[in-house]
Parts: structure tokens; sequence; C-alpha cells
């Protein structure tokens, strides 16, 4: 899936074990990854590797229920929400990696986890790039918007499809047609049965609490300065409501990306790395 060398590990947690991927030399920057159907670190990012292990040691965690990691259970979900699942598992992940202070990004649901971490462990967080984060934002239009609901499709009917992921990446970006060769793909790595199982209870759990956690009501709690990033046709987290974030988190910057839906770290790749690089530069 890349040319640049991997390290991995899995890490024991008191809640799983946590499948963790790394690669480069540098400043410490921790890479959370979206929750589309059979998401991972390294499926969602590997593109970016080449350039960004340039300058950073880029950690790229599978999150919980996701890639290499365990699969919380309906117990898990039921006492807490998956975004605080994922930070307490990825704080005990960084503790044993020995990773005390880190740049951190997240895209999507690992924006939702990215936003509550650096809330949560200010001290750690030295800058925090966000791209379209679940729970720090209020759609203006209908909700669920689009994106959430083909999300919710996906495994449910007559599970997944060749087509039906098609229909996905034709949601999620601005111009489908330049990753039609990554449909069967994704698709394949959408199958594992363990993940299926994890996604039910996930849509589930994600109901029952009406959506992800309200992020949004504490964004003045994110100290660290903040690159936000949004592609202007996002339909899945859409850019409306960027607004609210800039005006809660003090220290905040927005870039967005015509032509660009939901996945900027892909469709608009060099222009990403480069924000990113530029933003982050070194520790402060």
């Amino acid at each position: 899936m890349t040319d640049v060398p991997l390290t991995h590990h899995t890490v024991e947690t008191t809640l799983g074990a946590v499948s963790v991927s790394e690669a480069g030399q540098g400043p410490v920057l921790v890479m959370l990854h979206g929750g589309g159907p059979g998401a991972s670190a390294v499926a969602n990012y590997h593109q970016n590797l080449a350039q960004l292990t340039r300058h950073f040691r880029v950690v790229l965690p599978d999150q919980p229920g996701f890639g290499g990691s365990y699969r919380p259970t309906q117990e898990d979900l039921d006492a807490r929400s998956i975004t605080e699942i994922t930070v307490d598992a990825l704080l005990q992940t960084l503790d044993a990696l020995g990773v005390d202070r880190f740049f951190l990004l997240g895209n999507s649901l690992g924006g939702a986890a990215a936003l509550s971490l650096a809330m949560t462990a200010p001290q750690r967080v030295e800058k925090l790039v966000l791209m379209a984060p679940g729970g720090g934002w209020l759609p203006f239009g209908p909700a669920p918007t689009e994106g959430q609901k083909a999300m919710f499709r996906y495994y449910n009917g007559e599970g997944p499809t060749v087509r039906k992921m098609r229909d996905f990446i034709r949601v999620m970006t601005a111009e489908p047609k330049k990753w039609e060769d990554t449909v069967q793909a994704r698709y394949e790595a959408s199958l594992d049965a363990s993940h299926i199982e994890f996604y039910h209870r996930y849509n589930a759990a994600f109901a029952k609490r009406h959506g992800m956690d309200p992020l949004w009501r504490d964004l003045h709690e994110v100290k660290c300065p903040t690159l936000l990033l949004w592609g202007r046709d996002d339909r899945t987290i859409t850019l409306d409501g960027a607004q609210l974030m800039l005006h809660r988190i003090r220290d905040v910057q927005l870039h967005v990306f015509g032509n660009c839906g939901h996945w900027v770290q892909l469709e608009r790749q060099s222009e990403f790395e480069r924000h990113v690089t530029d933003f982050l530069g070194g520790l402060a």
C-alpha cells in the first residue's frame, strides 16, 4: 500500500489491543483516521507518508473498532461513547510508546477523537489539525447528512457490495471518477466479519446517543494552535458548521479546498501535505 517502510506495534491497553504503524523521525505527528467502512490508519493516509515522514515521526493508530485494533463490545458502547473509548485507548497507547508531547491530526470520526483528546490532555497536544471533525460542528442543513446516510446504508440491507462502495465514494468525494480504481480495494477492506459486527453496534449506539458527542459545547477549551482543513463540497460534515469552530477556538485558522469533498488528504494530497507541514513546522 505504501513504499515507506513501516514499523508495526500491538499495544495492550486495559480496553484491548491497539494496532499502531509508524515511520519517519522528528517531532511526533499522530494521525487519526475517519470512520468509513473498512477504514484504518494506513489505508486512509498511506498516500501522504512519503512526504510527511520526511519531517515527522508519523504514528498511525487504528482506532478501536477498526483495522487491527480490538472491537468494542455492546457493553463498552453502552457505557461510553466511541470518542470517549478512543481517547482512553489512545492515551494508554501513546504512554506505552513513550510519546509525551505530539502534534495531532484527525479526520471525521478521528477528528472528533483528536478534538476530545486536545481538550482532555491539553498539556500534551502541541498543535492540532482537524479535517471536517465530528462533534465540533453543527449542521445548518438537514441531518443526518448525505454522507452519514451513506455510511449507515453500507452495512444494512443486503450488506456490503461493490455498488454500495462505489456510491459511498461518490458521496465522499467531489470527483468520484478519479477514485474508481480504489473501489475494489476499499470494498474488500470492508468485509472483515468482526468489523461488520462492530459497525452494527456502533451505528446503533450512534443513533441511541443522537449522534456524536456534543464537543462543540467545549470548543473554548482547545488551547493549542489549530488548523481547520475543509472541502467546500463536503457532504458528510458540511462546511457551514465550521463557523462555530472559528468562533469558539481561540487560536484557529481555516483553509477551504474548492472542488473537494470529505477526503481532503486524498483529493488534495499535495496541498494537504504542504499545509500540514507548514503549519506544524516544529515544536513550539
